[in-house]
């Protein structure tokens, strides 16, 4: 599976973005950046609501699409909406909004799948969720836009049985999960049971490195937005879980996501360069 295509995940190639700020679009200009991207050798993109919106001050969704089609960018992960779930009120208005946004961008820049999910645990009985999944798949589904929720420890959706739940109980040929590699380890997941996810659910999987446990006087949020670590800088058994991943029936391209404070000081080639290099030599020869 060296030949496997890599996505070069929002985050890390996002440059001075900061999470959960006034300041979630990338530094790093658009054209400059695509083409960055594809001579490191990704073949996959990621953008963040805040940094479409960004971006669309310069360029039209059109005029995005014809440069990253000019530098061989295949794969386009859109991300990120919470809160559609949610009843009636302030949050499900906003979260309408930005659905649109990403629906736009999703289907003009024909992106692979739009991500989802929550970061607060926010409470939601699970049939109203599983309800609410069904309904934005059904939307999604008319404007050929797959939809990938991601399991994590912020969310309700925090083990492989209500992963399976959701997306079972939803049924929706547009709807699945995605793998974060991060969250997997953190949640004490197996990797079997990762790669055994039934293929028809499977939408995305992402890898990155850190420490298997947070460090004393850290938080995990902390810990997760700014002390994630490049491929082979950290505890993870990557090559372990790649192994698995390449056996199994999952044939996607795999995204590297990375959310480090040093990264953010980096200049452009630096990242992209390392980034791509350091994750594929993750991969079984």
């Amino acid at each position: 599976m060296r030949d496997v295509e890599l996505i070069a995940s929002y985050w890390t190639v996002s440059g001075g973005a900061i999470p959960h700020s006034d300041k979630e679009y990338s530094t790093f200009e658009f054209r400059e950046r695509v083409g960055a991207v594809a001579r490191a050798g990704f073949k996959g993109m990621g953008f963040w609501h805040a940094d479409l919106e960004h971006v669309q001050k310069s360029y039209s969704l059109q005029e995005m699409k014809r440069i990253l089609d000019d530098n061989g960018i295949r794969h386009i992960e859109i991300e990120f909406l919470a809160d559609w779930f949610l009843e009636p009120g302030e949050r499900r208005t906003a979260a309408e909004a930005r659905k649109r946004l990403l629906f736009d961008a999703c289907e003009a820049l024909g992106g692979r799948h739009i991500k989802v999910g929550d970061f607060y645990r926010t409470a939601c009985p699970m049939p109203r969720l599983i309800d609410e999944f069904a309904q934005l798949c059904q939307e999604a589904a008319k404007r050929g836009i797959r939809i990938g929720y991601e399991l994590m420890p912020f969310s309700v959706i925090e083990s492989l049985p209500l992963a399976r739940q959701l997306v079972e109980g939803a049924a929706q040929k547009n709807g699945g999960i995605i793998f974060d590699l991060w969250h997997i380890v953190k949640l004490g997941i197996p990797y079997d049971d990762v790669v055994s996810f039934p293929k028809e659910y499977l939408v995305g999987v992402e890898i990155n490195d850190g420490w298997i446990r947070t460090p004393p006087g850290m938080d995990i949020v902390t810990e997760t937005t700014a002390h994630r670590q490049l491929c082979g800088n950290g505890e993870f058994d990557i090559k372990g879980f790649l192994a698995k991943l390449v056996s199994s029936s999952y044939d996607g391209p795999v995204g590297i996501e990375v959310l480090n404070a040093e990264l953010r000081s980096w200049p452009l080639e630096k990242t992209v360069t390392t980034a791509f290099n350091t994750t594929l030599a993750q991969f079984p020869r």
